[in-house]
């Protein structure tokens, strides 16, 4: 193993990580899209859950009176 760096090395691995890093960035900006998306939908289903046991307890009620 080398003990040193040099220049032309060090420039290699800057490039290298500079190129890691802007795949990565655009992976995680990818992912959290996907993430609001499937909070969206989470939000959505659970508000038609809650409105269809709402609706079923007024039936409920209803029936009883």
């Amino acid at each position: 193993m080398r003990s040193t760096w040099t220049d032309s090395r060090l420039d290699d691995f800057k490039t290298s990580v500079d190129a890691r890093i802007d795949v990565l960035s655009t992976e995680i900006r990818e992912m959290r899209g996907e993430i609001g998306a499937l909070s969206r939908t989470l939000i959505q289903v659970g508000g038609g859950i809650a409105g269809v046991v709402l609706v079923g307890f007024m039936g409920l009620i209803a029936t009883q009176l």
